[in-house]
Order: C-alpha cells, then sequence, then structure tokens
C-alpha cells in the first residue's frame, strides 16, 4: 500500500502537527514502508497459536523486596502535601480562576472543587 502526500496531510492534520512541505516525501515513504510491513505480517499464519498464548507463554517474575523508600518524605519537597496527597494549585487554563480559596480553587477544607 502507498500512501500519497494528501493523506500525509490528513494524518498530520488529524493528529494536529505542522509537516512543511519538504517533508512530504519522506513522511510517504515511512508511512507506506510501515503499512507494507503491517501487511506482511497480516500474511502469517497464526491459526494454531491460541489468543492469549503470547501471555502465558512469558515467564513472569515474582516483585521482591519492599519498597524502596524515598531519602525525604514528601512533605520535604512537596509545596503542600496533606493526608497522602500532593495538593497542586488549579491551572490557570481551567477557567481562569486561582487556587485560592474562594477563588474556585480549594475550599477550606482543602478539597478542590469540581471541574465542569
Amino acid at each position: 500500500m502507498s500512501v500519497g502526500f494528501e493523506e500525509v496531510r490528513r494524518i498530520a492534520a488529524l493528529a494536529r502537527l505542522g509537516v512543511a512541505e519538504d517533508r512530504l516525501p519522506v513522511l510517504a515513504k515511512e508511512l507506506s514502508g510501515i503499512l507494507e510491513h503491517m501487511a506482511e505480517l497480516q500474511r502469517v499464519d497464526t491459526s494454531g497459536v491460541a489468543e492469549d498464548a503470547g501471555l502465558a507463554a512469558t515467564p513472569q517474575r515474582a516483585d521482591q523486596g519492599p519498597p524502596i523508600p524515598l531519602l525525604r518524605g514528601p512533605d520535604a519537597f512537596a509545596p503542600e502535601f496533606r493526608d497522602g496527597f500532593f495538593i497542586v494549585p488549579r491551572l490557570a487554563t481551567h477557567g481562569g480562576q486561582s487556587a485560592t480559596p474562594g477563588a474556585g480553587g480549594l475550599d477550606e477544607e482543602g478539597a478542590g472543587e469540581e471541574m465542569p
């Protein structure tokens, strides 16, 4: 299968990527190569293999040992840490509200308001 320049432009637009015109031939060739490889994989006969055979055949080891503790607790490097959670201010891009009490950020209890 061959990918044309218009298809590259369409894929780039869907991914919201800007693509320079001089990059179109390279990207078209790379995408065509990927699709050719996928077509080759489709031709492999897997009729004798169970769908979950790959998972069962992969050896897995048990996790060993306790978790590695931090040198310092999160409260030592986090601006605000409460009840096991990092408290972060509301982003300005979320409705233009700041993370100050009464301004749509944290309430008196320290819990953030729900996002719309």
